[in-house]
This record gives structure tokens, C-alpha cells and sequence, in this order.
């Protein structure tokens, strides 16, 4: 592995636990706030899936890249829709019921 690749895993690593430790200390009141940017900020997944997908169509191995840049794509939208059906669910909660008048 070249020095870059360790730079980018020790990146990863940090921002795990950074992110880890942030998450733990919000308030659970704040948690769908939260959840609904992150999904909105999760599509930028979706760009760098397709981004990665055509740089890897220039490689040798075109095949490959092609296979693992779709599966990229379809697993970053699915994560984004399913995202944003959870958040929806979730303000549904708080939403105040009309009560029916008899």
C-alpha cells in the first residue's frame, strides 16, 4: 500500500470516531433534525459512486469497474430513499392528529 492509502484509511478511521462521538452527545430531541440533513448530505454518495464509476470505465479492468460502480450507485440511492422514507415516518410522529367531532 502507498503512503496515500494509509493517509485515506487513517482519515476514515478518525471521522468514524469523530462522528461517533458527536452522534452520542446530540439529544434525542434533535436526532430527526439530524437524521433528515445527513440523508440530504448522503446523495453527495451518489455523486462520488458515479464519479468512481467513470474514472474506473477508463481502466483495464472496465468490466469490473462497471459492476462494482452500479452496485455503488444502486446501494447509495437505496441508502438515500430509504433515508428519507425513515425521516418522513418519523415527522409523521409529531404531527397533531384531528380529533372527529361527533
Amino acid at each position: 500500500m502507498t503512503e496515500f492509502q494509509y493517509l485515506l484509511i487513517a482519515i476514515f478511521l478518525v471521522a468514524t470516531i469523530v462522528g461517533y462521538l458527536i452522534i452520542n452527545r446530540v439529544p434525542s430531541l434533535l436526532h430527526t433534525p439530524l437524521m433528515s440533513g445527513m440523508n440530504a448530505l448522503s446523495g453527495v454518495t451518489i455523486l462520488g459512486a458515479l464519479v468512481a464509476t467513470a474514472l474506473a470505465l477508463n481502466s483495464p479492468y472496465r468490466l469490473l469497474g462497471y459492476i462494482l460502480g452500479s452496485l455503488a450507485i444502486i446501494l447509495a440511492m437505496i441508502n438515500v430513499v430509504g433515508g428519507f422514507m425513515i425521516t418522513h415516518r418519523m415527522l409523521k410522529l409529531f404531527t397533531k392528529k384531528e380529533k372527529q367531532h361527533e
